[in-house]
């Protein structure tokens, strides 16, 4: 089979054995692979997170000096089916995968492991039981979307933002739009939406940004602190508390009132929710020294690098940061059936499609905001040309 393989930062098309599937597997046939922001800095980066991830126990994510098969994004159709897998999964059915294979023992990340070979490629192995059929004869460039997608969901859920929350949304690359995506799904009242791009800018809008700034020309938090109830300094708590207890003090039973109000989540400022998906050194710092008082702060941009911010300061505000990865194989499916049934919509993510032997035209071309956010790889193609 032709494949894509990732070599001392470059991309060649190379003839592969195609991959028997074990018990468990299924043998996909790829129809479509999303070109994913860790995948453009895995390709010359690897080696940064290689410690990383053997601190925590991992010793086979992808190295510089090692050929890897990447792509995490895909969707395919059943070729194959190995001993042991359920008879939904007939031959020819559209189905998308969680990117986890068990291999040499092990149970490794597909697309990021040598152990894995991904998605860039003719075809690509799956465990039958963290894959999902396709439903409602959903298209194969939206239902690979379903990773990505399903990244953003979990992400938003840890946050636990609520409908009355202002959300704001700092990158507005892949991730920052699918993050916009389902807290526009979600009816979160106010989505605020920061990046330098134009382009990405005018695709947060289309995502369901209701406030799209230009950090270069206004803050995004300026627009924040003009919320009602929205503290951005610390001695404006300071007055809160004081002004607050000076009325209250005046009132009989006064702290039976004050734990009512602090059970319903109103005897402190309005809550606002960060999400972070930038990812490079110096953003978080940032975040944190901006964010009002009580900010919920969520991480879900990757900073493959070192990085560092002010603990104190955080304190001060009483920041509570929150770091997400992943999604859960339920977070998965759910992604899946959403976009699916039509309440989630991700069209405007997807800009461009190409050939395996167009993937390292399609990284470079991801290199510049204006043109695209999310490209697809469709196996099938001959374009060598986003």
């Amino acid at each position: 089979m032709k494949a894509v393989s990732c070599l001392e930062g470059e991309l060649s098309v190379v003839d592969l054995p195609s991959p028997q599937p074990a018990r468990g597997q299924l043998l996909l046939d790829v129809r479509r692979c999303g070109i994913c922001g860790s995948d453009l800095h895995a390709k010359d980066h690897a080696g940064e997170l290689v410690d990383v991830m053997e601190s925590v126990g991992y010793h086979d994510f992808m190295r510089n000096d090692t050929p890897v098969v990447m792509g995490h994004e895909f969707c395919g159709v059943v070729a194959e089916r190995g001993r042991g897998t359920a008879k939904e999964f007939k031959t020819g059915a559209l189905v998308v995968a969680f990117p986890l294979l068990r291999a040499n023992g092990g149970v490794h990340l597909t697309g990021l492991s040598p152990l894995a070979p991904g998605g860039y490629a003719e075809q690509v192995l799956a465990e039958a039981a963290m894959t999902f059929v396709v439903p409602n004869g959903l298209d194969a460039d939206t239902a690979a979307l379903t990773e990505p997608m399903a990244v953003a969901l979990h992400a938003v859920r840890r946050s636990e933002v609520g409908k009355r929350d202002v959300a704001v949304v700092v990158g507005c690359g892949p991730v920052g739009l699918a993050v916009i995506c389902h807290l526009k799904t979600m009816g979160v009242d106010t989505i605020i939406a920061s990046d330098f791009s134009p382009g990405r800018r005018a695709l947060a809008v289309r995502c369901g940004a209701d406030v799209v700034v230009d950090p270069a020309k206004e803050s995004p938090y300026d627009v924040l602190a003009a919320k009602k109830g929205v503290l951005t300094h610390v001695p404006d708590l300071y007055e809160l508390g004081v002004g607050s207890m000076e009325k209250l003090r005046k009132v009989p039973g006064w702290a039976h009132l004050y734990r009512v109000a602090d059970t319903l989540g109103a005897a402190g400022p309005k809550r606002s929710v960060i999400f972070e998906c930038v990812g490079v050194p110096g953003m978080i710092d940032g975040v944190v020294a901006a964010a009002p008082v009580g900010a919920r702060v969520v991480v879900v941009g990757v900073c493959m690098g070192e990085d560092a911010f002010r603990p104190a300061m955080a304190i001060s505000k009483e920041v509570d940061m929150r770091f997400v990865f992943g999604y859960t194989p339920l977070e998965f499916r759910d992604t899946l059936h959403m976009l699916a049934d039509g309440k989630l919509d991700a069209s405007a993510l997807v800009t461009g499609t190409v050939g395996l032997s167009g993937v390292d035209a399609a990284f470079r071309a991801l290199g510049d905001p204006e043109r695209h956010a999310k490209i697809l790889i469709d196996p099938a193609s001959s374009s060598t040309e986003v």
